[in-house]
């Protein structure tokens, strides 16, 4: 019988969290010495010195042990301006939740909000910047929201002749590609471009491949520089110092979100507001299985997450380093549990955007074999890896 948990204990789980987010596990570790593109401040610093700046970091946008905001006050570099994505420039804001603007109390930077009433920097917010910075850990999935922030600040770089610096950073789901390619019927701020669920790119990659195959606008217009690691392969094993969001605390969980994220648009939950979240599968119904958690609301991480206070039952995954490549299988299997598709998948529109088509509401409809999902998407992923070759950076 698995071992049965419940977070009840409300501290503990904020505990527990908030030190993924601010210091990280400590397992958090890569195979081998990487330096990321903010650590070469030889190839772009000089090219900041007397612009003015602005940068699209959040709290994973770190020199050495120095934040890169004031990293580059410290040498005398004007930040103008702070562009705050999803979760915030601090990384304390929870899935979903609006960030607003501000001004940072260490630097006394303004911060400029990109997941608020604006999603792309507005012209006027352009009016006052030379170049640009893009500086933040990605996970490797379409539907993680920086990866569409980066398509946006392309877009108005271009678009005001802004230049763009773009500091590279390994992809701990960098060792492979699969899911379905983005239907563009379906684009929306989950998917931004027609990528797979797992692109198997860095941001540094993904930002050629946007200007290359000219899916930004006024893409010829773009000056962009990327800033790439050193001592990073797609091959290897890689495992951010820092959690890069608040419910991806550990790598299991980075591993597991690229199945896990469909069940949001599902009755069952994966574990927001426990200690474990991406990490579980569950639902209230002593039939769904032996493991047990109850979500409860943890500022700032999770607020009024599925089934707040109820016990969920289901299943959790190992603690080994087995962790699994992208599957619809937990998604299919957990959809059986259920006697029709509308009591799992309650949010079928949803489910749309996360997959990037109608493969999965179609497939559990229509009752297809899990083993002929993979068909309906497999030429459009042969066609996408041959476009993928050439933006690479790294060996693979």
């Amino acid at each position: 019988m698995l071992k049965q948990i419940k977070s009840g204990n409300k501290s503990m789980i904020i505990a527990f969290v908030l030190c993924f987010i601010v210091i990280g596990a400590s397992e958090l570790k890569a195979d081998r010495p990487i330096k990321m593109g903010a650590q070469s401040t030889d190839i772009y610093l000089d090219e900041l010195k007397g612009e003015r700046v602005g940068v699209v970091v959040n709290h994973t946008s770190y020199v050495d042990q120095v934040h890169l905001v004031d990293f580059l006050v410290s040498k005398n570099i004007k930040v103008q301006k702070i562009f705050a994505p999803e979760h915030g420039f601090r990384g304390n804001h929870s899935d979903g939740a609006k960030v607003s603007n501000s001004v940072d109390p260490k630097s006394g930077v303004s911060i400029v909000s990109l997941y608020g009433k604006h999603k792309k920097p507005t012209d006027q917010m352009m009016q006052d910047i030379d170049v640009c910075v893009f500086d933040i850990q990605d996970v490797g999935c379409r539907f993680y929201t920086y990866i569409s922030t980066l398509f946006y600040v392309m877009e108005s770089c271009a678009k005001n002749d802004v230049r763009l610096i773009v500091l590279d950073r390994p992809n701990p789901n960098g060792d492979y590609v699969d899911g379905p390619v983005l239907d563009l019927k379906y684009r929306s701020f989950v998917g931004i471009a027609p990528i797979p669920i797992v692109h198997g790119c860095t941001i540094g990659e993904l930002a050629k491949m946007y200007q290359g195959e000219k899916w930004i606008s006024n893409a010829s217009k773009l000056q962009m520089k990327v800033v790439p690691c050193q001592g990073y392969d797609h091959r290897m094993k890689y495992v951010p110092p820092i959690a890069p969001s608040p419910n991806l605390p550990n790598y299991k969980s980075i591993r597991l979100y690229p199945s896990l994220c469909f069940f949001e648009a599902t009755t069952a939950s994966i574990g927001r507001g426990t200690e474990i979240p991406f990490q579980v599968i569950g639902y209230p119904d002593s039939t769904m299985g032996d493991f047990t958690f109850e979500p409860q609301s943890i500022p700032h991480v999770s607020k009024y997450p599925k089934h707040e206070g109820e016990v969920c039952y289901g299943e959790s995954f190992p603690n080994d380093e087995d962790y699994p490549t992208f599957t619809f299988k937990y998604l299919y299997n957990w959809s059986k549990k259920f006697q029709c598709t509308n009591d799992f998948v309650d949010r079928p529109k949803w489910m749309n955007l996360l997959v990037g088509s109608d493969l999965v509401v179609n497939a559990l409809q229509k009752k297809i074999p899990l083993s002929q999902w993979k068909e309906k998407y497999s030429k459009d992923l042969t066609r996408y890896k041959q476009v993928r070759k050439k933006y690479l950076l790294y060996p693979e």
